[in-house]
């Protein structure tokens, strides 16, 4: 398959597969346990059904959005997600340079493989920074204060993570960073050669975020003892509500997934709230975020930007997020694939066909504008 016939998210799941070793490629594709909450991400789109209106006079479409004080001309986003260079040598420059070219927000990973004050420098679209809690309270302090100077616009706290989840592919193949294959793991990577020959040929592979506190290079510390010896399980609303007043600006919680953490969300001074449950790839048998979001909407919705993520992967599913009162949705998985497949180009593609679907549905819709879109156009089942 090539990228010219790649049309929707299963097309790129196919590329990237047939370009990716195993290993990589189930880091990406996998979730945590039975895979059930990865799972009903997506299927939780079909709960509902759109109820189109016609003879609206649909000319043209606007889908621009403001969200977390930045104005997108698109009501997605590509989430930061870790470890991009590993699924194509261009990782983070590549998803950056796609988001600018449509106009809308991109993020990077604290165990991002592109620092941010390059991706800050290089793109004038608006970045999150998405970092997780540590025990050593001088180090959250730093990596604040490092994407303050670097002009980073959101903040973003990660925190359904205060451990890894169980996620067994990874333990099959013995993926983990450093590398520590299993023999089956190996004979998968000697199996794509390509993707060995570029992994050597461009930039050493590091994580500029964590380069001065972790030694990824020796192998003194791997992803999985990262979060097992560095992240803070104690991390309480207490902790979190000084970060807010620390950072002074634009604050979000991505993996708030309870009316009650929503409010405290508000209490504390967030300016808004991603629903999450980190792809699947956490506590498997939890909700989906669609399922959770009417809800929350109407708990805090007028209080604080509500955006969700998770298993999305058609415009109808943005749309549905939109009508029940998100004000963005984040894009993971959907990008990782085409990236994967075909670096910037293949994420560029995938936003476009994105935008086009939403185009169209809109106009299918009856709505000319986001803004139009309410509960009205749904009808649960």
């Amino acid at each position: 398959m090539r990228l010219a016939q790649c049309h929707n998210h299963h097309d790129f799941r196919t590329l990237a597969k047939q370009r990716l070793p195993g290993p990589i490629f189930n880091y990406i594709d996998g979730g945590a346990d039975d895979e059930k909450t990865m799972r009903r991400n997506t299927a939780a789109f079909d709960a509902c059904d759109l109820v189109p209106n016609v003879l609206r006079g649909v000319g043209n479409v606007d889908l621009s959005t403001t969200v977390l004080g930045q104005k997108l001309d698109l009501p997605f986003y590509c989430s930061p997600t870790a470890l991009q260079r590993l699924f194509h040598h261009r990782g983070e420059r590549a998803v950056g340079a796609a988001a600018e070219k449509y106009g809308t927000m991109f993020g990077v990973s604290s165990l991002g493989t592109v620092s941010l004050e390059e991706m800050r420098e290089k793109h004038k679209n608006p970045q999150v920074y998405q970092f997780y809690f540590h025990k050593d309270r001088g180090l959250n302090t730093a990596m604040m204060e490092r994407a303050k100077e670097a002009g980073v616009e959101v903040m973003m706290l990660t925190v359904d993570s205060i451990t890894g989840g169980n996620r067994e592919r990874d333990l099959r193949t013995g993926f983990s960073i450093p590398f520590r294959l299993t023999l089956g793991g190996m004979m998968q990577f000697a199996m794509k050669p390509v993707w060995g020959l570029n992994y050597v040929r461009h930039e050493r592979f590091s994580l500029p975020q964590l380069e001065s506190h972790v030694d990824m290079g020796s192998g003194a510390m791997s992803i999985g003892r990262y979060f097992t010896d560095m992240l803070d399980p104690s991390m309480n609303w207490d902790d979190v509500e000084k970060m807010v007043r620390e950072w002074g600006g634009q604050f979000c919680l991505k993996g708030i997934m309870s009316v009650e953490d929503a409010r405290k969300a508000v209490d504390i001074g967030c300016s808004g709230i991603i629903l999450s449950n980190h792809g699947g790839r956490q506590l498997d048998g939890s909700r989906s975020a669609f399922d959770q979001l009417a809800e929350i909407v109407d708990a805090v919705g007028d209080q604080i930007d509500v955006i969700m993520d998770g298993g999305v992967q058609r415009g109808t599913h943005v749309l549905k997020a939109l009508a029940v009162g998100a004000k963005a949705v984040g894009l993971g998985r959907y990008y990782l694939y085409p990236l994967a497949a075909a670096g910037q180009a293949g994420v560029e593609r995938a936003l476009g066909l994105m935008r086009t679907e939403i185009e169209r549905d809109m106009r299918l819709m009856g709505c000319s504008s986001i803004s139009e879109l309410n509960r009205d156009h749904l009808k649960f089942r």
